[in-house]
C-alpha cells in the first residue's frame, strides 16, 4: 500500500502525447476518428491507467448519439463532455496523483469510468473506483466486469433473487430474465444459477443454446412465443433488461409477493425511459411491485465477481475482440444491435 500524500509517482516511459478514438459531436459511431491528445495527469486521488481492454456497453451507444435528449444536460448540451467512449478499463497504474491510498505503480487494475474515456491509450481515474485484478483473471475478461456484471449483481440484489425474499415451497427461487443473451443478461443467468435460483430466460431462438449452458433451465424468444403464453403468477421475480414490455404483464408472471426490476433505459428520444418509470410507481401501488434500477459503481461487487471469475464460477461472454486500430468498427457492431454478450476492445 503506498500513500503518495502530496507527491506525485509516474512511470518514466510515459509519453507527452497518446491516441484516443473521439467523437467531438453527438451522432453514430462512423463519426468517431483517431487523435493525438495529451497525455491527461492524475490530480489528487488520482491515477493514470494505461489501458490493456474496454468494455463496451449500450450505453456508450446511448452518450455516443446524446439519446436521449433528457442526458444532454448532464453530458453536454450540444456536444459531449466526454468525447471518449468506453466505460469499463482494465490496464496498468503508469501514473498516482497525492493523496492516492491503495493503489501503487504497475498494478493490475479495473474499474468504471463515469461519462467514459476507455478508448484511449491512458485515462484518468479516480483511485477509489479501482479493484486489483487477481493475476489469473485476463484483462480482457476484467473490462467486461464494471458496467455490466455490476448491474446484473444489483438487478438481482434488487429483486431479492439469493437473498431470501420470496423463496417459494421447496426453498428454490423462479426468476425470469427477460433479454438474457446480451452483456448484462449473459452475467444475470450466471449469477441467478449460482445463487440458486431456476433461472428462465428469453433470447433469440439462435443463442438459447448458449443461455442454456450459462445456466437457463428454459429458454424462449418473446418475439415469437408471446410471455402471454406463460402461467400466471409463476415467478419470484421477473428481470427486464430488454424493455418495451408492459408493466401488467410482467406483473400477471410474478408471484405475490415478488419483485419486477427494470433495469432497461429504453424509451423514446426525449424523456427515455422517465415516462416507464413513473408508470412503474403507480402500478407498484400494491403488488407485485415494480423497481427501477439505477445501477451505480460499486467496487465491493466488482471485487466479488473478479473472485468468481478467477474461480471459474462466472465466465464474460465475449463476442467480439477488437484491435485498438478498430475501435470505431467496435462501436458501429455494437450501435447495429443484437450483440451477444460483450464487446472488448483491446489496448493501444
Amino acid at each position: 500500500m503506498t500513500d503518495t500524500s502530496d507527491t506525485s509517482e509516474t512511470s518514466t516511459d510515459m509519453p507527452e502525447m497518446m491516441s484516443a478514438w473521439r467523437r467531438e459531436t453527438y451522432g453514430p459511431a462512423a463519426g468517431t476518428t483517431r487523435q493525438e491528445i495529451p497525455l491527461p495527469i492524475p490530480g489528487r486521488g488520482e491515477v493514470v491507467v494505461r489501458v490493456h481492454a474496454t468494455g463496451l456497453n449500450a450505453g456508450d451507444v446511448r452518450l455516443l448519439l446524446g439519446d436521449p435528449l433528457l442526458v444532454r444536460p448532464i453530458f453536454g448540451l450540444t456536444r459531449p463532455k466526454h468525447p471518449v467512449r468506453g466505460m469499463e478499463v482494465a490496464g496498468t497504474v503508469s501514473a498516482v496523483g497525492p493523496d492516492v491510498v491503495g493503489v501503487e505503480l504497475g498494478q493490475a487494475v479495473v474499474g468504471e469510468l463515469v461519462g467514459g474515456g476507455g478508448l484511449a491509450a491512458y485515462v484518468r481515474v479516480p483511485a477509489s473506483r479501482l479493484v486489483t485484478i487477481p493475476p489469473d483473471v485476463a484483462h480482457t475478461a476484467a473490462a467486461c466486469l464494471p458496467v455490466a456484471g455490476g448491474t446484473a449483481w444489483q438487478a438481482l440484489d434488487a429483486a431479492g433473487i439469493g437473498l431470501g425474499a420470496g423463496v417459494r415451497a421447496g426453498g428454490t427461487q423462479r426468476v425470469l430474465i427477460i433479454g438474457a443473451s446480451g452483456g448484462v443478461g449473459t452475467f444475470a443467468v450466471q449469477l441467478a444459477a449460482l445463487r440458486g435460483a431456476e433461472v428462465w430466460a428469453t433470447c433469440r431462438d439462435r443463442n438459447a443454446p448458449l443461455v442454456e449452458h450459462l445456466g437457463a433451465v428454459r429458454t424462449l424468444d418473446h418475439r415469437t412465443s408471446p410471455l402471454s403464453g406463460l402461467p400466471a403468477r409463476h415467478f419470484d421475480a421477473v428481470v427486464d433488461i430488454a424493455g418495451g414490455m408492459p408493466l401488467r404483464d410482467l406483473q400477471r408472471l410474478t408471484a405475490s409477493g415478488g419483485t419486477v426490476v427494470l433495469v432497461t433505459g429504453d424509451g423514446g428520444p426525449v424523456l427515455g425511459p422517465i415516462p416507464r418509470m413513473v408508470k412503474a410507481v403507480f402500478a407498484s401501488i400494491g403488488s407485485p411491485r415494480i423497481r427501477s434500477l439505477a445501477a451505480t459503481p460499486r467496487p465491493e461487487v466488482l471485487t466479488k465477481l473478479l473472485e468468481l471469475v478467477a474461480e471459474g464460477r462466472v465466465s464474460p461472454v465475449i463476442e467480439r475482440e477488437y484491435p485498438f486500430a478498430e475501435a470505431s468498427a467496435a462501436l458501429a457492431h455494437l450501435e447495429a444491435g443484437h450483440t451477444v454478450g460483450k464487446v472488448v476492445v483491446r489496448g493501444a
